[in-house]
């Protein structure tokens, strides 16, 4: 339901005959509009737009602009998600004219610049994961993983071998088994230890010669480092299958550790998480993958490579899944990750993940003694708390405190996810937060968890739309305006 600080609509702002702009009449002769269109291409009246006048679009759309949390304004503890500030520094130079006005359709001589760009950082990505054949073609992190799945089902088939099935933990991102379903596999969850590590006795139970791969994050959701990684390495390889990383948090170890050295065979990066791309709104992203020598042939085409001197993109690669995105992918967002890259510098990205694994640990110390965290004293770059106590002794639910941190200008962490914890709730503070701001974030959840239930039941409180019907809203969007009738 909408209280009173609720916008009102611009169409309810309008009246008619109000103008923002008046247009001098047209000193141009030549047949109208009515002369060169045939009638039924006219419309009988002007469609039934807003009639304001500019002093109300302006306010209207700024006073629109302030009911927006976003990172510039408000903290994001966004678990998996990882919202986290990126300096506008990078966005200025990936806005400069000689690489936004770029056309795909350049010739690849007035392209060098660019392409160069792109093959250091297919050369830094490499380096940072350890494994050294890249593609920078994905759209997205879902889509990386999709495409990885695919260039593991196009080696496969250049063996000869007939693998259907996938495996990954309990505790696994949720796009982990739909790219596998995608990319034609059989998904099949192995169980977790109440460690949150992989439980190796499941795992060896469920692997035999059908197992193409076995996907794992690590750290994993529950922001703890899977020490048995090698091992599980180690043993998927001895069935002939491969390890692909989830780079989902990769946040927590640039720099210090490299997947390619602990076993994985192919990885994607999130460049909104790790290395400075927008996120939230849909859009843009990018996936870029990572993998090893022996699956190299398979990636997506074209690559950029270096050929006497010059760059050039590379089609001719007879093994290759072919194209997975348009042109060359989403290259704004790329422009951003090696900018960020080339700022940091080696010692640099391994700050970044110190500072986020330190802020995660910190958090965690100053909340776990009134939000319980089953996962143990510490933590890799976030931890999931659990309300169920709260639930149990209160009525108070992971929802409620999500819904009640927006009232104090906190956006929520992310809740009941991994579905491994009852009433859980991802925290992530990342690198760019200060102690401050930690601080006040602890202060105000233990506050919340101070308060009444019938208080936090109907929050938010100071938002134009309280609690919404979820359900309703995404099965029956309304999603234009309708005039009253009259």
């Amino acid at each position: 339901m909408r209280n009173l600080k609720s916008t009102t609509l611009i169409f309810e702002l309008s009246k008619k005959g109000r103008r923002g702009a008046h247009l001098p009449a047209c000193d141009v002769g030549g047949p109208s509009a009515a002369e060169l269109l045939p009638a039924e291409a006219l419309a009988a009246e002007p469609p039934p737009l807003p009639e304001v006048a500019e002093p109300e679009v302006v306010r209207h759309f700024t006073n629109l602009s302030t009911l927006n949390m976003s990172v510039d304004t408000h903290f994001y503890p966004l678990g998996s998600c990882t919202m986290k500030y990126n300096s506008k520094r990078n966005e200025r130079i990936a806005g400069l004219p000689g690489l936004a006005d770029l056309h795909p359709y350049q010739p690849e001589s007035t392209l060098q610049g660019i392409l160069q760009l792109f093959h250091e950082l297919q050369q830094y990505f490499g380096e940072i994961s350890g494994l050294p054949a890249v593609s920078l073609q994905p759209a997205a992190g879902a889509h990386g993983e999709l495409t990885a799945l695919m260039v593991a089902a196009a080696h496969f088939r250049k063996l000869g071998q007939k693998r259907t099935k996938i495996l990954a933990p309990d505790s696994a991102h949720g796009t982990n088994p739909a790219s596998a379903k995608m990319a034609g596999f059989e998904f099949v969850t192995v169980k977790s230890l109440p460690t949150g590590n992989v439980d190796m006795d499941d795992l060896r139970s469920k692997l035999d010669d059908t197992v193409a791969v076995f996907m794992i994050t690590n750290p994993n959701t529950l922001g703890m480092f899977d020490k048995t990684v090698g091992e599980i390495a180690n043993l998927v390889h001895s069935f002939g299958g491969l390890i692909y990383l989830d780079g989902a948090n990769m946040n927590a170890i640039l720099g210090i550790a490299r997947p390619g050295d602990f076993g994985a065979d192919m990885m994607h990066y999130n460049p909104h998480k790790t290395f400075s791309g927008p996120h939230g709104g849909g859009g843009p992203g990018a996936g870029p993958i990572c993998v090893t020598e022996t699956l190299r042939p398979y990636l997506p085409c074209p690559v950029v490579e270096k050929t006497d001197g010059q760059y050039r993109l590379v089609y001719d690669k007879p093994d290759s899944i072919g194209r997975v995105r348009s042109f060359f992918g989403n290259v704004g967002v790329l422009i951003r990750a090696y900018c960020y890259i080339r700022t940091h510098g080696p010692d640099g990205l391994k700050r970044v993940s110190e500072t986020a694994v330190l802020n995660a640990n910190y958090l965690l110390s100053k909340v776990k003694h009134f939000l319980p965290v089953p996962q143990g004293a510490r933590c890799m770059h976030e931890f999931v708390a659990s309300g169920l106590t709260l639930k149990k002794s209160k009525g108070i639910s992971a929802m409620d405190v999500a819904k009640r941190l927006l009232d104090y200008g906190f956006h929520a962490p992310t809740v009941y996810f991994p579905l491994t914890v009852p009433e859980a709730m991802m925290i992530e503070p990342t690198e760019t937060e200060s102690k401050e701001t930690l601080d006040s974030f602890a202060e105000v959840l233990f506050r919340i968890t101070e308060e009444s239930g019938e208080l936090l039941h109907e929050a938010p409180h100071t938002t134009p739309i309280s609690r919404p019907d979820e359900v309703r809203a995404a099965r029956q969007p309304v999603i234009k305006w309708t005039p009253a009738a009259t």
